[in-house]
């Protein structure tokens, strides 16, 4: 597939920066176009790899901005964005939208940018182009607190009905322990990139030979075309260059490898991906379609291994709609299993999101009531006999 792609946002824009970078290291061809867009002059300082021109800033002459971001408020991230739509519509004339398939949107949704740009670009976009409009969303951690939650759970409300599918990354799924908040983040970008790189990379004429079973941009866009929430698994293992084996790249609590022969190595590979961390928890029969991506050495990549693999994942998704094929990379060390889960329905962390959403709008009221009695009381004298000026 060929896209477009497009940072929202301080998370959004990180993402963007790790796709071209796991794109670079490994090759690929995926992102024809990249643009990211923020409110803060300091967050469009932080991507490695996303071109100066290519970063532009929305907002510096707006009163609760001023380049300097929108203090997690996504109500001024929206207006923000709404204000200068010409300056963003003129940036997107520049991508030239005839060499991609889709235009990828990516933004975290805890933020004030993300949440409240986010889906004022998705609304231009779609009205300027009959590609389809993917969205990427991190959802923030119950850890980070109310105010995030309730920017994403109504965020997620617009991302969701405006794009043509939205895949979803849940950041308290992804939180390790003893890491710093910045290794976090920067672990649980990699790890996102990995995984949308590794999927929606495949068919696209590189430097790599064509496959057998070679996956097409129409078979990844078929199965996303259901539109809703998706979730995306991935598995990879190092080859033993000796034995033609696969080393475990997990740790002790993965599902063991299964060894006999190259079938039942990439099995358990796309059983790993399934079970192991999704993109977002979800109940895996609850997808109306799925797609599976091998990628590495072809003489790892066998045909029975495939079939095997997409059997397997017919059953336990509860669908006939699955497809499944190769993205043969003959220099790499690794093989590894990208699972696209499209269109879930069973996710507990989203209702876990809207209700401690609806907690923190609820808390916000009762604050606000709260401190107008409070600055009444004070400027008021007890007996009420002082009259304002005017």
């Amino acid at each position: 597939m060929k896209l477009a792609t497009i940072g929202v946002g301080n998370a959004g824009s990180k993402v963007i920066d790790r796709m071209l970078e796991f794109e670079a290291d490994t090759g690929r061809n995926l992102c024809r176009h990249v643009l990211v867009i923020n409110t803060a002059r300091t967050d469009l300082a932080k991507p490695k790899h996303v071109p100066a021109d290519r970063r532009i800033l929305i907002g510096d002459t707006h009163q609760k901005a001023k380049g300097h971001g929108v203090g997690g408020d996504g109500e001024v991230g929206a207006e923000v964005a709404q204000n200068d739509i010409d300056e963003i519509r003129r940036i997107f004339d520049d991508v030239e939208i005839h060499e991609v398939d889709a235009i990828l949107v990516a933004a975290g949704l805890g933020g004030g940018t993300g949440s409240g740009a986010g889906p004022v670009v998705i609304d231009e976009l779609q009205k300027m182009y009959d590609e389809p409009v993917y969205g990427l969303g991190i959802l923030p951690g119950q850890y980070e607190g109310g105010r995030p939650a309730l920017n994403a759970a109504r965020s997620l409300q617009s991302f969701v009905t405006k794009v043509d599918n939205f895949i979803a990354f849940d950041n308290d799924a992804w939180r390790s322990r003893g890491q710093s908040v910045e290794q976090g983040y920067e672990e649980m970008n990699k790890e996102l990139a990995t995984r949308i790189v590794t999927l929606l990379a495949a068919g696209e004429v590189d430097d790599s030979d064509i496959g057998e079973n070679a996956m097409d941009s129409s078979d990844i866009m078929r199965t996303l075309d259901v539109g809703g929430v998706s979730s995306i698994g991935y598995a990879s293992s190092k080859i033993d260059r000796e034995t033609g084996g696969l080393l475990s790249r997990f740790s002790n609590d993965a599902e063991p490898e299964i060894n006999s022969t190259n079938a039942a190595q990439i099995k358990g590979l796309v059983r790993r991906a399934v079970n192991s961390r999704l993109t977002i928890p979800c109940d895996v029969s609850s997808a109306d379609r799925a797609l599976i991506v091998f990628a590495g050495p072809p003489s790892m990549i066998s045909r029975k291994g495939i079939e095997a693999s997409r059997e397997w994942l017919e059953d336990r998704a509860d669908t006939v709609e699955v497809l499944a094929g190769d993205d043969p990379r003959a220099g790499s060390d690794t093989l590894a299993a990208a699972v696209l889960l499209s269109n879930v329905t069973e996710t507990p962390r989203i209702k876990e999101i809207q209700a401690q959403a609806v907690d923190a709008q609820n808390k916000i009221r009762e604050l606000d009531a709260v401190r107008e009695e409070e600055i009444a009381s004070l400027i008021t004298d007890d007996n009420n006999e002082l009259d304002p000026i005017i």
